[in-house]
């Protein structure tokens, strides 16, 4: 039996140099359509052609290729998150709060593999 109960959403996180130009390069080359650009936060958000599947591309001066992170969508990230903390996952710093946005969590996997946890803010009011 699973510690959290994850939803039927899984973001790929990706570092990029120029989220508007690689958003591109992914429309272009595989059809993906833009959800949104956050130039706030550096990030942007592609919709893929699988069903519960978004690319997010986030920007960075050195982009870091190859270390891709699964972003796994919850539906309450303080109780995952504790359940996951209570099972001696590791996490990264503190939850990650944008207001009306997203709240993220970042932790590892026994081999140090990156992963991270999303609660959709967008819909709260």
């Amino acid at each position: 039996m699973p510690i959290i109960s994850l939803d039927n959403t899984i973001t790929i996180a990706l570092s990029v140099q120029d989220r508007h130009a690689s958003a591109k390069w992914y429309f272009e080359k595989l059809g993906f359509d833009v959800l949104y650009h956050l130039d706030d936060a550096g990030w942007s958000e592609l919709k893929t052609n699988t069903d519960g599947v978004t690319l997010g591309l986030g920007e960075q001066d050195k982009p870091n290729p190859g270390n891709a992170t699964p972003v796994f969508g919850v539906a309450n990230i303080v109780s995952a998150r504790k359940a996951l903390e209570k099972a001696g996952v590791r996490f990264d710093g503190e939850t990650f709060h944008l207001e009306g946005m997203v709240s993220t969590a970042t932790f590892y996997d026994p081999d140090g593999n990156a992963l991270m946890l999303a609660q959709d803010l967008s819909g709260d009011a």
